[in-house]
Order: C-alpha cells, then sequence, then structure tokens
C-alpha cells in the first residue's frame, strides 16, 4: 500500500500524460521530499540570524592585554562598563597580559568564532609584537576587526628630580651622560618601547631600555626613581602628573593634542617623531558578520556616550569612529610601519 495516497498541490513540473499512476506517484513523492529538504536545509541559517539578532543572551568576556592600571585596562574598563548597561549583560574584564599580551590574542584566536570572547588590545600588542616575537596567531588574518575606542598620544615623562625641564634640555643630558639615562617599558615590544627606540634614533642619544611586566610597575618605577623616563599613555600617566608625583615634557603625536594643548610635541624638537597609541575591540576570525555588525554598533554607541566620551578625554584618549574594515587597514599599515622601525633599530625577535 502506498503511503502518498492523496493528491499533493504542488507547483512542481507538470507530469508527462504518458507516465502511470505509480510514476506520477512517485514522483510527488519525490517533490514533496526535495521541498521539505529545502526547508530544513534552511532551518539552521533561520535559526543562526535569529540567535545573532538576540545577541548577546550571556556575558561577553573581554581579554584584556594589559595589566590591571595599565593603559589599555584603564580605557577597556570605561568601555566595559557602557557596554555592559547597552548589552544588558556583563562585559566582564580578563586581563591576560603575559608575553606582550599576545596570551590574550592567542585565547581569542583560539576561542569559539560567536562572539561572546574579544580582545582589547593596544597597536603595541597587535602591531609591534609580531615583530619581535614568534606568534602562534597573525592578527591580521586570525582576528576580525570590530571597532576602534580611540587614538591616545604618550607622554615623556620623567622623575621630579631629573635636572631635564624639557625635551631638548633632556636630549642634552642624555648626551652629556651616555648610557647612564633608563627609560621604561611595559615590556619588549610595546609600543612605549618602541617610542624610546625612535626617540634614540632620532635625538642621537644613548639612553638603556629596562622592560616592566606591565605600565603600573614603570610608572611605579619612574617614580621612585629606579628609571629615569617614561613614554606612555596620557591615560595612565596623567593623573600623576597632576598630583605633581611624575612630569611629562612632551607629547609623542606629530603636533600638539587638544587634550593638553600646553604641552608641547616632541615633534617641535625632533622633526618627523610620531608615535600614538590606539585601542580597539577585535573578535576571533569567523565570527559571523551579524554578530560584528551588532558588537560594532554596541561599542559605537558606548564610546561617543557623553559621559564616556567625558571619562576617556579625561584619560587621554580621542575617540574615532572607524568601520571595522578601516580598522582592518589601519591595522595593516601599523603593522608595515613598525615593522621598518624594528628593523632599523636592529632588535631581534624572541
Amino acid at each position: 500500500m502506498h503511503r502518498c495516497t492523496q493528491p499533493i498541490h504542488t507547483h512542481v513540473l507538470p507530469l508527462s500524460a504518458d507516465k502511470t499512476p505509480t510514476t506520477k506517484l512517485l514522483s510527488i513523492c519525490f517533490y514533496s521530499l526535495f521541498y521539505l529538504a529545502l526547508l530544513l536545509a534552511s532551518t539552521p541559517v533561520k535559526a543562526q540570524k535569529s540567535a545573532e539578532g538576540a545577541f548577546p543572551l550571556r556575558p561577553v568576556r573581554l581579554l584584556v592585554t594589559q595589566a590591571a592600571g595599565g593603559p589599555t585596562d584603564v580605557v577597556a574598563r570605561i568601555y566595559a562598563t557602557r557596554l555592559s548597561e547597552l548589552m544588558g549583560q556583563q562585559a566582564v574584564v580578563d586581563n591576560r597580559h603575559s608575553a606582550g599580551g599576545s596570551i590574550a590574542g592567542e585565547l581569542t584566536a583560539r576561542a569559539p568564532a560567536d562572539g561572546y570572547t574579544l580582545m582589547v588590545a593596544a597597536n603595541g600588542t597587535l602591531a609591534v609584537a609580531p615583530h619581535l616575537m614568534k606568534l602562534t596567531y597573525d592578527a591580521r588574518k586570525d582576528l576580525t576587526p570590530v571597532a576602534l575606542i580611540g587614538n591616545s598620544p604618550l607622554g615623556l615623562l620623567v622623575h621630579p628630580p631629573l635636572p631635564a625641564a624639557s625635551v631638548k634640555e633632556l636630549l642634552a643630558l642624555a648626551k652629556a651622560r651616555p648610557g647612564r639615562i633608563n627609560f621604561g617599558s611595559p615590556g619588549t615590544g610595546a609600543t612605549a618601547h618602541l617610542a624610546g627606540e625612535l626617540l634614540k634614533m632620532l635625538g642621537g642619544i644613548n639612553i638603556v631600555h629596562v622592560p616592566y611586566k606591565g605600565a603600573s610597575a614603570a610608572l611605579v618605577g619612574v617614580m621612585s626613581g629606579e628609571i629615569e623616563m617614561f613614554i606612555t599613555g596620557l591615560s595612565s600617566g596623567m593623573p600623576y602628573v597632576r598630583q605633581k608625583q611624575l612630569r611629562i615634557l612632551g607629547v609623542s603625536s606629530a603636533k600638539r593634542t587638544l587634550l593638553i594643548p600646553d604641552v608641547p610635541s616632541i615633534a617641535e624638537t625632533l622633526p618627523g617623531y610620531d608615535v600614538s597609541s590606539w585601542y580597539a575591540i577585535f573578535a576571533p576570525a569567523g565570527t559571523p558578520r551579524g554578530v560584528v555588525e551588532r558588537l560594532h554598533q554596541l561599542s559605537t554607541t558606548a564610546v561617543t556616550a557623553p559621559d564616556v566620551l567625558s571619562k576617556l578625554t579625561a584619560v587621554g584618549v580621542e575617540v574615532e569612529a572607524l568601520s571595522p574594515q578601516q580598522l582592518g587597514a589601519k591595522l595593516a599599515r601599523d603593522h608595515e610601519r613598525w615593522g621598518k622601525v624594528v628593523a632599523a633599530a636592529g632588535l631581534k625577535s624572541n
């Protein structure tokens, strides 16, 4: 007995008149099953789109590439607070600062590509570190750009008793004391490290690099006099400048920044000197486009909120809206640029 005993109304191609009833019945059953298969095949796509539209349904993990108190951490926590409010889910900050931030990068690259694991990183981790250490991932291929939080010029900070009131005087002092002035960084390969190397190259001075385990440790070092200078993000350095625990001699951007317009740029003394940090959000490669777009929208809304904008400005970050594609291009340009500086400085990868 045939199971398909009732006529099925469908718009399949008309059956030829010379077919037997059994053949007709089999054809109808075949086409019915074919359309059913198409319907079932489309179900996962619809389910995925539905899940993307409802994103996020649980807390999102933010892997931060610097220790607590460092510039990236400060920016990440300001961002995470508003992001949590907008998502209706907690954005959990998880500091993974070992190996120049590469641990956070590796964890993100290997995480499920579902948008629930993100990385907050500065360009030092993304564009400089690859030239100085062997990494298990390539940020340009294994991570997906989501959103730029903003840009931040660095500040050239010195131990208050140091007898130099300007960049010009600092260079003169360094030339008079070759190899006796130390500059700190959060670690080899960080933007602060390369900023010091660039100062050495353009200024023709011999200063000694002292790597620390994180920016906060380097700040303690320069405040205590363990090192004489530290070029770091305004976000972490300016509070100590305001408290008179450090002095700032210049900013690293090509021109003065509106954030602290009274402070000269290093380029006013050393033409061609131009260094800035930028902070951005990345997801694992392969994260669904709908999820990336949703995260980008949430991020843009978060950083442009008046109170967040005010807080970011206060810590030296100038918000800039870039699409994920523009962020990817920015990363590619910085990767190429810092590769040239690393090579010119004769630095070797570990």
